[in-house]
């Protein structure tokens, strides 16, 4: 096996063993909390959920992404970012604590003023720890990541368990969060042994930021308009219906945002090593979005099918108006993989121009969608997410078809039998729901009805995908 795709593959085990060990781990201990505390605490977190997450764009600014392009960046390169990212950081949480009296008035809640402060070391904490874990991301090594990130979740979560069972309410929240990523960065430092030993340097800067700051703009615009539906719920509606809206969001998000992220942190790197192979590249990225469909589409659909049961036997009766919010917002979760493979395209071809053009597109398609639902609703405005998410896989492939011949018309042919499989199969997981009435069993059932129907689905739909992917687990499994 050439050694590129060696590493690539042991990359992929230990991103894909990151991000299920560290999620798994993450959502077990949110779900304890969440049983302790109530929608309208997950709530009052939401709101501040778009001002950490600015922050956090600020303060990457590109800068990783375009370190990692280069595949060997520079001492030079690398202490500049980190200079940036500091400072940044530190600008950014000054402006947090100024701001957050201002913050607590605009959703009239007091208590954001200092939850605000507390919450706001987050982005302090992971300004230090930019440069460090993208040369990790370089190297593929994301075996150190996924210890470091294991110990930060198990420590954060207990200090939250105990500090939701001890009756600290909301602040076991701010609590969990500022010590996980206060560990990530401390693990990172120890593990890393990396400091900048090489002045700030502006022609350095210049060149980082001439490709950073197009993804920079992208990212604000992606950033405000992921977080916008919690700013209007929460400014418009209240904390208990933002704390359903939250919670709906993080259970569609958990399988669709950590499969994609285990492909990115792999793929980007990988593919921007054979950039200038546009056969090569094709067949690469038509290869990962059939398998990153073939793994997230029956995901979502069976969690949209199974939204009550899993509320009910995973939560508790208080969430349960967060059930239709979670159907729909599985559907608008199920094409992330699809998207971000998409834009891995561009800024694997260096093409940020693009990429900020079609983010302005695709928001501005979100705005309009925006008035028209924010008058009727919360549920109207996941439905309008929905909307916005296959209307946005039309423009993100649209561009990828002008840089190779994966046009808007072959990628939905290569997504076609997966989607085919996957309706049968929530047809399947549909049936047990209504005939069955115990959530557990429900899930059970129908998620081995699903899982079934699935399967033979793929073996007849995708032969070719169906066939490798049994002969690399039986392969494996022999050589274990």
């Amino acid at each position: 096996m050439p050694e590129s795709k060696s590493k690539a593959l042991t990359g992929l085990k230990w991103s894909a063993i990151e991000r299920i060990l560290t999620q798994g781990m993450q959502f077990v201990m949110m779900i304890v909390i969440a049983r302790q505390l109530t929608p309208g605490d997950f709530g009052l977190v939401g709101m501040l959920a778009i001002f950490m997450a600015i922050s956090q764009t600020f303060i990457d600014s590109g800068f990783s992404t375009a370190l990692i392009r280069k595949g060997e960046p520079s001492e030079t390169e690398c202490a500049t970012a980190f200079y940036f990212n500091v400072v940044v950081g530190i600008a950014c949480y000054g402006l947090l604590f100024a701001a957050s009296p201002l913050i607590a008035s605009f959703y009239g809640e007091p208590i954001l003023e200092s939850l605000t402060k507390i919450i706001g070391l987050n982005v302090l904490f992971s300004s230090l720890a930019v440069v460090q874990r993208a040369k990790l991301t370089i190297a593929l090594d994301f075996k150190k990541q996924s210890v470091i990130s294991l110990i930060a979740v198990v420590v954060s979560g207990a200090l939250g368990i105990a500090m939701a069972y001890t009756g600290f309410g909301v602040w076991a929240l701010a609590a969990q969060t500022v010590a996980m990523n206060l560990l990530v960065a401390l693990l990172l430092w120890v593990l890393i042994r990396w400091v900048p030993v090489e002045p700030f340097c502006w022609a350095t800067f210049k060149e980082l930021f001439g490709f950073g700051s197009k993804l920079l703009a992208s990212g604000l615009l992606d950033t405000l308009y992921k977080n916008i539906y919690q700013i209007i719920i929460g400014k418009q509606f209240s904390a208990s219906q933002l704390g359903y809206f939250t919670k709906a969001k993080q259970l569609s998000e958990l399988p669709a945002l950590n499969i994609t992220q285990i492909i990115q942190r792999v793929n980007f790197p990988l593919m921007s090593q054979i950039k200038n192979d546009d056969k090569q590249l094709e067949q690469a990225y038509a290869r990962a979005l059939k398998y990153a469909a073939m793994v997230i589409f029956p995901l979502m659909a069976g969690l949209a099918v199974l939204a009550k049961p899993v509320i009910q036997v995973v939560l508790n009766d208080q969430w349960l108006p967060a059930v239709p919010m979670l159907s729909l917002l599985c559907l608008t979760a199920m094409l992330y993989p699809i998207h971000a493979i998409n834009l891995n395209l561009l800024q694997v071809k260096g093409r940020s121009d693009w990429f900020l053009k079609l983010e302005v597109i695709k928001k501005t398609i979100t705005t309009i969608t925006l008035f028209i639902t924010v008058p009727q609703g919360v549920m109207a405005m996941c439905l309008g997410m929905v909307v916005n998410s296959f209307m946005a896989l039309f423009v993100n492939t649209h561009y990828t078809g002008k840089l190779l011949g994966l046009t808007t018309k072959k990628q939905i042919q290569l997504l076609l039998p997966v989607a085919a499989g996957t309706v049968l199969a929530s047809l399947a997981g549909w049936m047990v729901l209504v005939n069955v009435s115990e959530p557990l069993l429900q899930i059970v059932l129908g998620g081995l009805a699903g899982f079934g129907v699935y399967v033979v689905s793929v073996k007849r739909f995708c032969k070719d995908e169906y066939r490798e992917v049994v002969h690399r687990v039986f392969s494996d499994y022999k050589t274990a």
